[in-house]
């Protein structure tokens, strides 16, 4: 597994990074099989993904205190990438909490429930302007100088709040979501990050299953992107005709849409590490593989070209 540096003098993690969000419940839904989710970061862990991404929220610490049990007596093969700053109630999202004191309660909550001394990124989920941000990053650099956290990420922010938070102290990692068919962050945030030397983490690689090739129009009722435009009526119909390419492309070089969706985010840059979620070892393979696919420069034309920013139609919670 090859490395990503996060950071001008951040630390190297795997250029593929496993999501665990999936392994636990985050809107009232059931719980995946705890069994399978460990063998699933398990096998990550062996194949060389070291890279743990996961947020005190996710399934009310259900996710950080199932990490906890697979990396028991594996720490020094994990690096753990915590989010915090959410509430949810009854499993709806009810808002932001990023006070300082808030900030310094849920670090402590996270040590215990993945049994560690000290988490390796952390990063508020978002930002609004409920806190300054300066008081946000603040207090986070104050648990590096703790010994709590040893680099700090930011995630779901605007380029003018990443340069504000990176002149009070240097962040690793932008946590953000990107793939062709979300590509709005190209214009300010992407290149600002460059510029400042800091890496992203780039999650939602196929836009909420839009660039697996699997769904067709319409949805069945009960499918929850139903609530979001790109999957509605007309939108739809028109965003899976982009999505032929996709199929095409993959058919003629033996992958899946969801290896050719993966692989043109991580071809972006050497700073951009994909972000895939999984809760079974089945999918490790495939995505893996997806890490060393190659794309001549009219492939890439191709795909460009047809996913041209606004090319697609509606949006999703990811639409900023």
């Amino acid at each position: 597994m090859k490395q990503i540096q996060l950071g001008q003098n951040g630390p190297f993690v795997s250029n593929l990074g496993l999501g665990c969000m999936r392994m636990s419940s985050i809107w009232g839904g059931s719980t995946p099989d705890e069994t399978e989710s460990i063998a699933t970061i398990h096998e990550a862990l062996d194949s060389g993904i070291n890279f743990l991404n996961t947020g005190d929220f996710y399934g009310a610490g259900h996710n950080e205190m199932l990490i906890g049990k697979a990396i028991k007596g594996r720490r020094d093969d994990a690096f753990i990438s915590v989010k915090f700053g959410a509430i949810f109630h009854n499993g709806q999202w009810i808002g932001l909490d990023l006070r300082p004191v808030a900030i310094k309660n849920f670090v402590n909550y996270s040590l215990t429930r993945l049994g560690i001394e000290t988490i390796d990124l952390y990063q508020p989920s978002r930002m609004d302007d409920s806190v300054p941000v300066e008081d946000i990053i603040g207090t986070v650099a104050e648990l590096v100088k703790e010994g709590k956290v040893r680099n700090i990420g930011v995630s779901e922010i605007t380029a003018e709040q990443l340069r504000k938070a990176n002149s009070i102290y240097p962040i690793s990692a932008l946590e953000i979501g990107y793939s062709l068919a979300d590509r709005q962050i190209e214009n300010e945030l992407l290149p600002t990050a460059k510029e400042l030397g800091i890496g992203i983490v780039a999650f939602a690689n196929t836009a909420e299953g839009l660039l697996t090739g699997d769904l067709k129009a319409p949805l069945a009722e009960n499918d929850y992107r139903n609530h979001f435009s790109r999957f509605q009526g007309a939108n739809l119909i028109n965003n899976l005709e982009k999505v032929e390419v996709v199929k095409q492309l993959a058919r003629d070089k033996g992958f899946t849409p969801t290896q050719i969706a993966i692989a043109w985010v991580k071809e972006q840059s050497n700073h951009i590490m994909p972000l895939v979620s999984m809760s079974r070892r089945s999918r490790l393979p495939e995505n893996i593989a997806a890490m060393d696919i190659l794309f001549t420069q009219e492939e890439l034309n191709t795909l460009n070209t047809t996913f041209a920013i606004g090319a697609i139609q509606g949006g999703t919670y990811l639409q900023r």
